[in-house]
């Protein structure tokens, strides 16, 4: 398998992986538009660090592989 067909068969992991990732903050975004605090936006980033990271490293991601 060449380099180039790798990438264009994970075209679709970075939207894959931002989708996933807005999925699972959503209530988290919910409650901060309720009531927005920094103890919940705290809460929400150390509760959810892998979807935050995702949603940080995504520019890198869609430059890789979109």
């Amino acid at each position: 398998m060449t380099p180039e067909r790798s990438r264009s068969e994970a075209r679709g992991l970075p939207l894959l992986l931002i989708v996933l990732a807005l999925v699972d903050l959503r209530m988290e975004f919910l409650l901060l538009l309720d009531h927005f605090t920094f103890t919940s936006l705290i809460y929400g980033v150390r509760h959810h660090a892998l979807a935050v990271m995702v949603l940080l490293a995504a520019p890198s991601l869609w430059r890789r592989y979109g």
